[in-house]
């Protein structure tokens, strides 16, 4: 048990690290900006209490939310990501019979389904955050425009870091 509060407590200071003093400076042409650091929700294992899930969202997006100065943007959008993935996770998992598998990462559950988890979680996320950061209706396209860039972007380096920490495991 302390060997998954240890690698998760490294995970969230990896990837808010990783977010702050690298990915922040990155956007391709103002469109698109990478939030890598919402993987750490994502990879939480599936036995995680519901309250310690969206206490963690909280905190992740509070830490973010200190180092964008946005006052609470990246809060609620963590916090809104959780709720997203408990009710993915309660809908996809008993259908799928994915029950005994301890964390829902890319070499145990498979491309597909991760791939599947990853941009829809992703793409709630985005599109509360950006339509929370403008909430103008006079500026949709653009709003429209970052969120399913930036969405893109995000996947794309989650399917990456995927690739590379990859340890071939056998599904049962």
């Amino acid at each position: 048990m302390s060997r998954i509060i240890l690698t998760n407590l490294v995970r969230f200071i990896v990837l808010v690290l990783l977010q702050v003093l690298l990915l922040k400076n990155v956007t391709l042409y103002n469109l698109a900006t990478p939030y890598l650091y919402i993987l750490f929700i994502l990879l939480l294992p599936f036995e995680t209490p519901n309250l310690l899930l969206f206490v963690l969202s909280f905190l992740l997006g509070l830490t973010i939310d200190a180092f964008y100065d946005t006052p609470g943007l990246h809060a609620a959008a963590c916090t809104l990501l959780a709720l997203v993935r408990v009710l993915f996770i309660s809908i996809t998992v008993q259908k799928d019979g994915f029950d005994n598998e301890p964390e829902p990462t890319l070499s145990i559950m498979g491309f597909r389904w991760f791939f599947t988890y990853a941009l829809i979680l992703t793409l709630f996320h985005h599109f509360f955050l950006f339509n929370l950061e403008v909430f103008r209706i006079s500026e949709i396209d653009y709003t429209l425009s970052r969120f399913l860039l930036s969405s893109v972007f995000t996947v794309f380096l989650m399917l990456i870091s995927g690739l590379l920490f990859f340890r071939k495991k056998e599904r049962k």
